[in-house]
């Protein structure tokens, strides 16, 4: 991210705060749901991911794991 348009207050932060900031971020985005439409192509994406999660739902992992690998724990 060499190129990144973060100011370095933001860019400074430890890595958990940087997380928490992108979810409080797309938390007022949610909040704003009603005046974000998908395009067609994302749909299909989301209805084609959905699709597999079904059909496999054991394989991936779930959001928490996730977060705990990039936090570190």
């Amino acid at each position: 991210m060499s190129d990144s348009i973060l100011p370095p207050e933001i860019r400074n932060l430890p890595l958990e705060e940087r997380i928490d900031l992108v979810e409080q971020i797309w938390d007022s985005v949610v909040d704003e749901e009603e005046s974000f439409n998908l395009t067609d192509a994302q749909k299909r994406e989301l209805e084609r991911r959905i699709a597999a999660h079904q059909k496999s739902p054991d394989e991936g992992k779930t959001w928490a794991e996730v977060k705990r690998e990039l936090q570190g724990e």
